[in-house]
């Protein structure tokens, strides 16, 4: 009989709750299917708000872990952490919405209660009283579907890949674990945390619209001359406007490589399609590139897909965007900006 553990890290942030909602969705309807009971471990600051929160999902036992040294995201207490519950919990599969703080300790995890781990999983289901799992490959071109005879099993949901599940918030009664961290656990001290001005940042995952920018914004224009400043200007302006989340192509950020003048707010990290990352947002719009293949592959996920493009032939045209505008992205933006400005 299996035992479903799910852990989650408290991070006293909007999106937590989001987040667990989607975890706890994935681990009761997983429950539910098997037929076996599943328990929650928090870990974090203080657990009791985010216990509450799910008092009345479900669970059998909530566990938590709380206190200074939970605060803040680092490697070895979070660890310490999760492995004290998972043994508490004694769980043969135990979930954890992939963030960086679960995923960067959950293949230690299974090292250390000798079981395995996958990352990146984006469905869970019971298929004939076994658990199986999916996930993409190659860059999110190949879905495979899996299983696996070794427990425990530690697996990291990819976020935004499930459902979240409503219910009712309440007073909930936790087990907390009294642990102390040895002192060579705490070599590493947490001084702070740095983020950039709402002006600023570019990357925002829980963003309703996906504005992807492609080499056509630092190319020559009809009057024979780049026009970057004024690119940057409007793409900022509108990403300001709007809180959207900032996309590129791969074409556009390796600009920076080969000496050409580029928009100085974007980087790698930026990149969609070509290193595998694949955004969830509800909408897309694509300025100025023509949908090439890994870009695309890298929406994959997008719900509802636009694009502005000069050339009614762009690979965009062909069956890759629900909508294609055929303008100038420059004329474009700068009318929506004024009109967003009213």
């Amino acid at each position: 009989m299996e035992k479903i553990l799910l852990l989650n890290f408290v991070n006293n942030q909007s999106s937590d709750e989001k987040l667990l909602c989607e975890a706890v969705a994935a681990a009761s309807n997983l429950a539910s299917e098997l037929g076996c009971i599943w328990e929650i471990g928090l870990v974090g600051q203080s657990v009791q708000n985010a216990a509450n929160w799910v008092s009345m999902a479900g669970a059998a036992k909530i566990y938590g872990v709380e206190g200074d040294d939970y605060a803040s995201s680092r490697y070895s207490s979070d660890l310490f952490a999760a492995e004290a519950i998972a043994k508490k919990a004694n769980a043969t599969l135990i979930l954890a919405m992939g963030i960086t703080r679960a995923r960067r300790i959950l293949p230690a995890l299974s090292m250390r209660l000798q079981g395995r781990a996958d990352t990146h999983i984006t469905a869970i289901q019971a298929v004939e009283g076994k658990v199986q799992l999916s996930r993409w490959f190659y860059r999110q071109r190949m879905e495979a579907a899996f299983s696996r005879s070794q427990r425990p099993w530690v697996i990291g949901l990819e976020p935004g890949s499930f459902q979240g599940k409503a219910f009712q918030a309440g007073t909930a009664v936790v087990e907390l674990l009294t642990l102390e961290l040895p002192d060579l656990l705490k070599r590493t001290q947490v001084l702070g945390t740095k983020s950039p001005a709402g002006t600023t940042q570019t990357i925002r995952p829980d963003a309703k619209l996906l504005f992807v920018a492609g080499a056509g914004w630092t190319k020559k224009q009809s009057d024979g001359q780049t026009h970057v400043k004024e690119a940057e200007r409007l793409i900022l302006e509108f990403l300001d406007k709007t809180q959207s989340s900032l996309g590129s192509t791969k074409s556009l950020v390796d600009q920076s490589g080969e000496g050409n003048e580029v928009l100085g707010f974007m980087t790698h990290l930026n990149q969609v399609g070509q290193t595998g990352s694949t955004p969830r947002h509800p909408k897309g719009l694509a300025t100025c590139c023509h949908g090439e293949e890994p870009h695309v592959v890298g929406w994959r996920f997008i719900n509802e897909r636009r694009a502005i493009n000069t050339d009614p032939n762009c690979g965009w045209a062909r069956g890759k965007a629900d909508v294609l505008y055929v303008a100038d992205a420059f004329s474009v933006m700068g009318k929506v900006n004024e009109l967003l400005s009213r």
